[in-house]
């Protein structure tokens, strides 16, 4: 089985690396054979390594941002129409137009579908209109796609047939124990601050977030993880100049025990994602038993459900966040109903099963 589309393993970047990690070592531990090719900045020829029994390729491309994915896609693909006998598992749509050369060469492919990405509020005009494109050349040319939640696969079926289509949405760990002395070394306290695990985009709410809470003080931080760079961006400039002094940002923490530890002993999550589907952070806070604090949307109430109460802007998420600081009846009730959402639907291993078992179906029809 190959993956491709991401960044590489282990996670460095987001959800799909991690759910790609998880996928490779879930796989591996059940006898398959894994390989996941892997986007390295630089120059030369692409080399092999071996990660927990997954065979990584990486190729090095030049550093030239948007572009630079694209040609690592198109790489990985003609690279990976080598190997006989194997299915594709393609993770995001960005590049579907080069998928047409799995299509020719009667490879398998399944491509997850991810969000509806050509409507976020960062990309222009043209950035737009190749998302849209290849969102529908994905349909035409994959075998089969993957939605993460019901809506995009609502979404999709404008596009392609149902059967072609099925629903499996993110999994997660559930976190029933961490090391407190991990956030004491934050200087952070249990129970005393709210959490955001977020990238620092306009449409995740970071801005709205980080002015809501400082428009008071509290006996309590507001921790934020994500790479921030005020000097090159303007949007992350906006935001840590909106940060009162009880906002703390963490930047980007990948290891995994921290980040566990970070949400568990939190009072409450916030969630500030406006588009998408299933987005794996959510999901986590669910399975750290977190109480959510979510942007008012369709994605994130299917996600959450009464695991959350629900903010649409400043004023109300100020409300929401006042209340959740003092109310430990509201945060025991989203506690208990975060746990039980994530027990009856984002459980890792019923989400992986899934997914090898629509891999299996893929050497059938082969």
């Amino acid at each position: 089985m190959i993956i491709t589309g991401i960044r590489g393993i282990p996670a460095r970047h987001g959800g799909f690396e991690t759910f790609a990690e998880d996928l490779s070592r879930f796989l591996i531990d059940r006898g398959w054979k894994v390989i996941v090719y892997c986007q390295e900045t630089g120059k030369g020829g692409l080399y092999h390594s071996d990660w927990q029994g997954i065979q990584c390729i990486h190729i090095p491309v030049p550093k030239l941002g948007t572009l630079s994915s694209i040609i690592f896609d198109v790489k990985s693909i003609i690279h990976s129409i080598r190997y006989n006998n194997s299915v594709i598992l393609t993770l995001g749509y960005n590049t579907a137009v080069f998928n047409l050369l799995y299509r020719l060469k009667g490879k398998y492919n399944v491509i997850n579908m991810d969000g509806i990405e050509w409507k976020r509020q960062k990309w222009g005009i043209g950035a737009k209109l190749w998302l849209r494109l290849n969102e529908q050349f994905a349909c035409w040319f994959g075998n089969h796609l993957i939605a993460d939640h019901p809506y995009i696969s609502d979404h999709l079926a404008g596009q392609a047939a149902r059967k072609k289509i099925s629903t499996i949405p993110y999994g997660a760990h559930e976190i029933i124990q961490a090391d407190v002395s991990i956030i004491n070394r934050y200087n952070l306290k249990k129970d005393k601050y709210a959490i955001l695990v977020a990238r620092a985009e306009p449409e995740n709410s970071i801005l709205e977030i980080v002015t809501a809470f400082s428009l008071q003080k509290y006996e309590a931080k507001l921790v934020v993880l994500g790479d921030y760079k005020p000097e090159e961006n303007t949007y992350h400039e906006e935001v840590m100049t909106a940060a009162g002094s009880e906002v703390v940002f963490l930047g980007a923490i990948y290891d995994a025990a921290k980040v566990d530890a970070l949400r568990f002993f939190a009072r409450f999550y916030i969630h500030g994602h406006q588009v998408g589907g299933t987005n794996p952070s959510l999901v986590e806070a669910l399975g750290a038993g977190n109480a959510i604090l979510a942007h008012d949307n369709k994605f994130n109430r299917w996600v959450a459900q009464d695991g959350a109460v629900y903010f649409h802007d400043i004023a109300s998420a100020a409300n929401f966040i006042q209340r959740l600081f003092i109310d430990d009846i509201i945060i025991a009730k989203l506690k208990n109903a975060a746990k039980e959402r994530f027990r009856k639907k984002f459980q890792l291993n019923q989400i992986l099963s899934h997914y090898e078992q629509l891999l299996l179906n893929g050497f059938k029809k082969k």
